[in-house]
């Protein structure tokens, strides 16, 4: 019951609230580039949506914006002074589309620039227009390269060095503000409730896909958009691809079930993993294998903190910690360290995106919300361990985000011993 007042005053708190959430990150980006232009294409339907998916905002447009219809564009200019200083452009609205994907809003009601803290908002046609006399003050160009309508500014503007703004965005979407974290609060919640469902179901006889589907309709149930990312559902031999997606197998006794899924909920996503013996009962083996990731996640866990870093050949890296310490404690079947069977990162950062915004070269803040993720895959002995959770930065070290999921062996055991949902 927390849970949903916690998320109903996040969904109804007045909109100009959020408006000035977006508008200071707006200013953030401002003062981080002093310098130029900056201009943000939002998706089109044809980029992000389909009759599959639905439209998705391009992240960083929505961060900066809060803005979810398709076509519109944002430019920014670095004075304060300026004005207007920052201009949403939007399409006009087009009833022979809307018949097919909904009305959208029309840039000459005053409705829009009040729900999003624009003073001004314009018809999209004229962005070039408005472009070509702010290029007159400013001599550069910030965009987002990969985006595809970038590539229209070098056209607009083919003797001006445009550059990448990414990097700076990142850097503002590492930090998460207390209402990012609410939201991301409770994707993972959801998602807990996700893998709770699936361990009341999963037992030999039944199919991966069986078990994601299962997963998938608790966070859908609660109003959640989508996965974060397509579901992992692995048993047996499919435990040991880091990324099986086909969720095809029939599972057996004696296997371990690896699942990793997540939700995506107003926006934000969360991202766990965990690895449960399918019927009921670690064996010998497979128990020494979990409790050396499990060792070597809360030895990571344990070393989280502001400065230190998640690369692999970064300084300070808690990705080191966690190798180190699979490396030395167990073996392989042939007397080998298990370290190379570690054969992924430790962790990432999470938010608008389940692999999320970042700069590499930027040590752990207070207020960033990342994985940690050990795993140990020996094809040979068909086990694949995964032991991922949600973790945010403190000021002195990490609160576990996804800590109500059980992670300890017996825990799990006394879990799976429950009478199953079928």
């Amino acid at each position: 019951m927390k849970l949903f007042w916690v998320f109903l005053a996040i969904s109804v708190a007045p909109v100009s609230c959020l408006a000035d959430v977006h508008k200071t990150r707006r200013d953030e980006l401002r003062k981080a580039l002093p310098e130029g232009i900056t201009v943000l294409f939002g998706n089109t339907e044809k980029e992000a949506g389909d009759s599959t998916t639905g439209f998705i905002q391009e992240p960083n447009f929505y961060y900066l914006t809060g803005w979810r219809e398709p076509g519109a564009i944002l430019v920014l200019s670095p004075a304060a002074d300026a004005q207007p200083n920052e201009i949403l452009f939007i399409p006009r609205r087009s009833p022979e589309q809307e018949k097919w994907t909904g009305p959208k809003a029309d840039p000459e009601d005053s409705a829009v620039a009040r729900s999003t803290g624009f003073e001004t908002v314009m018809p999209a046609e004229r962005m070039e227009t408005e472009l070509r006399r702010l290029l007159e003050r400013y001599p550069k160009l910030y965009k987002l390269q990969d985006h595809p309508a970038s590539a229209r500014l070098a056209a607009l503007a083919p003797l001006r060095e445009i550059s990448n703004a990414a990097n700076q965005i990142a850097k503002l979407r590492m930090k998460k503000s207390p209402e990012e974290i609410a939201l991301i609060q409770r994707s993972t919640d959801l998602t807990m409730e996700a893998h709770r469902a699936a361990w009341r179901r999963a037992a030999a006889g039944m199919y991966e896909y069986q078990i994601a589907t299962t997963m998938g309709a608790v966070y859908f149930e609660e109003g959640c958009e989508r996965h974060a990312y397509s579901p992992i559902v692995g048993s047996g031999p499919n435990a040991v691809t880091l990324h099986y997606s086909k969720n095809s197998r029939r599972m057996d006794k004696g296997e371990l079930l690896l699942m990793d899924v997540g939700a995506e909920c107003a926006g934000y996503a969360s991202d766990i993993t965990r690895t449960v013996p399918v019927g009921g009962k670690f064996t010998e083996r497979q128990r020494e294998i979990y409790e050396i990731v499990l060792g070597a996640q809360k030895a990571a866990i344990a070393a989280v903190k502001p400065g230190m870093t998640i690369g692999k050949t970064t300084p300070n890296s808690i990705y080191k910690v966690a190798y180190d310490y699979i490396d030395s404690h167990g073996k392989d079947k042939h007397g080998n360290p298990l370290g190379k069977y570690f054969t992924h990162g430790v962790g990432h950062h999470v938010g608008l995106e389940v692999h999320d915004a970042y700069d590499p070269t930027l040590p752990l803040e207070e207020g960033m919300v990342i994985t940690v993720e050990p795993g140990i895959y020996i094809p040979d002995e068909n086990i694949g361990v995964r032991i991922e959770d949600m973790v945010l930065v403190t000021k002195n070290g990490a609160k576990i985000l996804s800590a109500a999921l059980p992670t300890d062996p017996d825990e799990i055991e006394r879990a799976l011993a429950k009478p199953r949902q079928k």
